[in-house]
């Protein structure tokens, strides 16, 4: 569901033209950009840990408490986009719009009351004996394994392996900002879930360095005319590290202004093909909990 709140399919392709022409983004959209990012992770992980709790038994009360911080956040796109899913804001060389008036101090107002609801939830998760059990040494995935089926993002990280995209590639500006990559040891679903709330908070710290250091200043590069732009000729892949893993989109242009061939690399997809490892000598009710640790969109899968 969350995968279409599309702030970071905006960036990932983005990046992939900018790439390719060579283009130079302004201070204050690559900040705005690495908010909107963060702010976009946290709905995802917040999403998922709701939709994890509920594969497990818990029914609806879990999901309210998640879906209603991640209203608040939507409301933030939607005030910025015009869109609650689909936002469109990211361009080549920068931001379509500036910040509406307010917004950052709205932003500030989450981003300030989430700890709040976090401390509760993983409370919840942490101190419940059921969710230890059902989740504890099952569907667990080896580095070996996981680096071989090219998984990436929390499931990568939750069975050992550092890496981030944010990290490797220090694409934008992460490289300005002070976080941990949280790590698991086992590779269970346990390690999954709590690479979730890990990643949360080390968010809420990006956020809190993005936009106090948040400049002003244009917010696009004059020199990208968008409705007459063609990037020269040759191809190019931008990559990111979105909330699920790495979602990358490969161009190859021949010089007019739309794409002569493109690929999107799916993050769901990728990630799902160890279902079947990570479900042998489990039971069948084990495989709803297994599947939703992996936090994939059916949609990104099919496509």
């Amino acid at each position: 569901l969350d995968y279409f709140c599309s702030m970071t399919n905006n960036w990932a392709y983005a990046l992939s033209v900018e790439k390719l022409a060579g283009i130079e983004v302004p201070e204050r959209a690559e900040y705005l950009r690495v908010i909107l990012a963060e702010l976009t992770r946290l709905v995802n992980h917040t999403s998922l840990l709701g939709f994890l709790l509920s594969d497990m038994g818990a029914w609806g009360t879990p999901l309210m408490y998640a879906f209603r911080e991640r209203e608040h956040i939507l409301d933030l796109f939607e005030s910025l986009s015009g869109s609650r899913m689909m936002c469109d804001y990211m361009r080549f060389g920068g931001c379509r719009l500036d910040l509406p008036l307010g917004w950052i101090e709205r932003a500030r107002e989450i981003v300030d009351g989430f700890p709040r609801f976090l401390d509760e939830f993983e409370k919840l998760i942490t101190e419940n004996e059921i969710l230890i059990m059902r989740t504890q040494e099952v569907g667990k995935l080896s580095a070996a394994l996981a680096i071989n089926a090219g998984i990436t993002g929390p499931g990568l990280r939750a069975s050992g392996v550092n890496y981030d995209i944010r990290k490797v590639d220090a694409y934008g500006i992460y490289p300005r900002f002070k976080f941990r990559v949280p790590l698991g040891e086992h590779g269970d679903c346990y390690d999954r879930l709590m690479m979730r709330v890990l990643e949360l908070r080390e968010s809420l710290g990006i956020l809190h360095q993005a936009m106090d250091q948040l400049p002003e200043g244009p917010i696009m590069n004059p020199k990208v005319k968008l409705r007459a732009f063609k990037p020269p000729a040759g191809e190019a892949y931008g990559r990111i590290e979105g909330p699920k893993g790495e979602l990358g989109f490969y161009l190859i242009s021949d010089g007019s202004a739309n794409p002569y061939r493109y690929r999107v690399r799916p993050p769901s997809l990728i990630n799902l093909t160890t279902l079947e490892d990570m479900c042998l000598g489990h039971t069948v009710a084990d495989v709803m909990v297994i599947l939703g640790s992996i936090d994939i969109v059916m949609g990104e899968v099919d496509r």
